[in-house]
């Protein structure tokens, strides 16, 4: 009976404080959706930028919303919110240092969601590894190789290291270098090396593939050979190209040396 009494007491005492803080604690709650809402929109206007991204945002900001409102009602109350700040103060400290690693991942994932140098489907070389983007996660960017293996890299090996996208652009040149005999005929050489390509499928007429001789060699005279492809038919042509070319090469008569050595004996 006594316990009753003291509570109904301390409810008229502070009758104020308390519809103080349930209007506070609404207030959050409101302020929570609307601060959704509006990170939502934000997502719906920037659809290059990836979802994830959006709700990590919106997800801390409710926490922050909470832990401010929470901080407000002690405060009604007259407890001294000091000590619960620098609490959480140095509690946020204690994960950071223990979470390093794992901050660095997530700090990696927002600058990969707002920059995009690759996008889930794309084919990239990074942190040394080559493969198709499958997922890409607030710690870690999931991919696939071409020999089935499944590779799970942190977003923070990828961002502190080179990216080469080879989805980025549309249409893409195979660079490879062929070499012919010395005395060979340039001219006739470039016509069996363009007639190799032009019976390629995936070899595109515009741009016209580029040949031209790039080295003179000890034992051959190397073309530097760029043919044009959309890029889902990049490997096709990297694979393919070096065997049509021998094939017409040797068709046509055209020397494809070996190294070799010329040695003048004198007494």
């Amino acid at each position: 009976m006594e316990d009753a009494t003291i509570w109904g007491q301390w409810l008229l005492d502070n009758s104020i404080n308390v519809l103080v803080a349930i209007a506070i604690i609404i207030a959050a709650f409101w302020v929570v959706g609307l601060v959704k809402r509006m990170i939502g929109r934000m997502g719906e206007s920037h659809p290059a930028l990836d979802d994830t991204l959006f709700g990590f945002l919106g997800s801390l900001a409710r926490y922050a919303i909470i832990v401010l409102a929470g901080l407000m009602v002690l405060g009604r109350f007259g407890i001294e919110t000091t000590s619960f700040v620098a609490l959480i103060g140095a509690a946020g400290l204690a994960i950071g240092l223990a979470l390093q690693g794992t901050l660095a991942n997530l700090a990696a994932d927002v600058m990969i969601m707002l920059f995009r140098p690759f996008k889930i489907g794309d084919f990239v070389d990074a942190a040394g590894t080559f493969g198709k983007v499958d997922d890409i996660n607030l710690f870690t960017t999931d991919m696939s190789t071409f020999d089935a293996q499944h590779i799970i890299i942190p977003n923070s090996a990828i961002w502190g290291d080179k990216i080469t996208n080879h989805s980025h652009h549309e249409v893409r040149g195979v660079g490879m270098v062929f070499g012919v005999a010395y005395g060979t005929d340039i001219t006739a050489a470039k016509a069996s090396i363009r007639k190799a390509l032009e019976g390629m499928v995936h070899v595109l007429s515009d741009p016209a593939p580029f040949i031209e001789v790039e080295t003179l060699n000890e034992s051959s005279v190397d073309f530097l050979v760029r043919p044009f492809c959309n890029g889902a038919h990049w490997f096709d042509i990297r694979d393919g190209a070096p065997e049509a070319v021998y094939n017409q090469l040797n068709a046509d008569g055209i020397e494809i040396p070996f190294p070799q050595r010329v040695v003048h004996m004198s007494k």
